[in-house]
């Protein structure tokens, strides 16, 4: 079980945000939300977005601090990146 979470550094809203994702699954993932308390609706085609002021929660639940590319990297790796419709194609042929 690897739930991985990037720093708080995504504006929106008036806060910031970290991304919260499985490189197993998405039943992995969802779980973990649940755990953690993120409503349904933070979840974004591959991700949760946390507030700054859950991050923390988060890793105490055992999320696993990782850089931003590094959280992409391993949620290409592991199957589970879902692109935006639309999005360009990455340097590695992502569709």
């Amino acid at each position: 079980m690897t739930v991985l979470i990037d720093p708080p550094t995504w504006p929106g809203h008036g806060r910031m945000w970290s991304h919260l994702v499985s490189d197993v699954s998405f039943a992995e993932l969802h779980a973990f939300a649940a755990r953690l308390g993120a409503p349904p609706r933070a979840f974004e085609r591959d991700h949760y977005d946390v507030p700054a002021e859950r991050y923390r929660a988060a890793v105490a639940l055992g999320a696993v601090e990782v850089g931003s590319k590094e959280l992409v990297r391993r949620l290409s790796e592991a199957g589970l990146r879902r692109r935006k419709h639309g999005a360009r194609s990455g340097a590695r042929g992502e569709p």
